[in-house]
């Protein structure tokens, strides 16, 4: 079972994968159904890690909008032709810029 720290590594690498395409800007995403899926899952990679924390580790930190994130994921997974490509592109600007951060810090300040 992989502990807290590896799922954190998980969501920074997922992250990480997202902003190579993300770079291309919104154009090429709304363009590219590639860009889009490859971004979609990987933001359900995010949720999923997320979902597999331990309930302790996010009662501690509630700086982290778990069940923002989680939500996320359910929301791309079980709505196939309903998701929101203005909202999932908002998440790639907006929000995963700053979970980045949170993530890093918190991972660097364990060592």
């Amino acid at each position: 079972m992989r502990d807290d720290r590896e799922r954190l590594r998980d969501i920074l690498e997922a992250i990480e994968r997202i902003e190579k395409y993300a770079l291309l800007g919104r154009a090429k995403f709304d363009a590219d159904e590639l860009i889009q899926t490859w971004i979609l899952h990987h933001i359900q990679v995010i949720g999923e890690a997320c979902r597999g924390l331990s309930e302790e580790f996010r009662s501690v930190h509630p700086e982290f909008p778990w069940n923002r994130i989680i939500g996320m994921r359910n929301v791309l997974v079980h709505r196939y032709f309903g998701i929101d490509r203005d909202l999932v592109w908002v998440v790639v600007e907006s929000n995963l810029p700053a979970l980045k951060d949170q993530v890093r810090e918190f991972l660097r300040d364990q060592t």
